[in-house]
């Protein structure tokens, strides 16, 4: 996989964003850096190797002064790990082949982590059961197989299992669907305006509205009045 030319303009996405997805390497570097010609291609051979489970971004320093900041550059070569758009693991100056290979080992992903995203990719029950016994807080698991367990009706066994680790928003949408199930459409506007009356006093009507405000999504443009309408009533 060739490495990537990131800019100030395409940080976000090329780097931070796709740092979600897979391990990215920056390479910080300027054309007059020996050492930095030394080290890239250097860098290139062995993250070429992992067949795109580590990306390299190479940013020009000279052509780019907001990352040149932004990464508080003393030095370079300066070369940073970045998982999940946080800094993991860094160095600065020409590292030999050997210690590069070590730097890009340390990102791959474990044994474990690979049967475990393969589990998670067959997204049967038994599947993702297994998934849950090998990464008992693995956020990505608990939400595929709380949505499976809720399109099944185990909706208590599901909540259990959403309880485990910290409210999100993809688990407050599983938990809503569990609480309350699917609201036909229609039943919305009159569901809600009848809950309101009691959201104050009644914990449970409460969270009756919530979970369908949580159903009906940010994007249905009742929503963010329902929810004025909520704190009103609440304060």
């Amino acid at each position: 996989m060739t490495a990537i030319d990131v800019t100030d303009a395409t940080f976000e996405t090329d780097v931070l964003e796709k740092s979600n997805e897979v391990p990215v390497v920056v390479d910080l570097w300027a054309e007059w850096c020996g050492p930095c010609k030394t080290l890239g291609p250097i860098l290139e051979k062995v993250i070429d190797a992992t067949d795109g489970k580590v990306v390299l971004a190479k940013i020009d320093v000279d052509a780019n002064p907001a990352l040149n900041q932004a990464f508080k550059v003393q030095s370079i070569p300066a070369v940073y790990a970045m998982k999940n758009g946080a800094v993991v693991d860094g160095f600065m100056g020409a590292y030999p082949e050997s210690a590069v290979q070590e730097f890009v080992d340390k990102l791959l992903p474990s044994q474990e982590e690979v049967a475990v995203s393969e589990l998670l990719a067959a997204g049967d029950e038994g599947s993702l059961r297994l998934a849950l016994s090998m990464e008992p807080a693995n956020e990505d698991v608990i939400v595929a197989l709380g949505e499976l367990l809720v399109a099944n009706g185990q909706n208590d066994e599901a909540l259990e299992l959403l309880s485990r680790i910290p409210e999100s928003e993809r688990t407050r949408h599983v938990a809503a669907s569990a609480r309350i199930g699917e609201v036909p459409d229609d039943d919305h506007d009159a569901t809600l305006t009848a809950l309101l009356d009691s959201v104050k006093t009644d914990d449970e009507a409460r969270q009756k509205f919530v979970d369908i405000l949580e159903l009906m999504g940010p994007e249905d443009p009742r929503t963010a009045d329902y929810r004025r309408q909520l704190t009103l009533r609440l304060y």
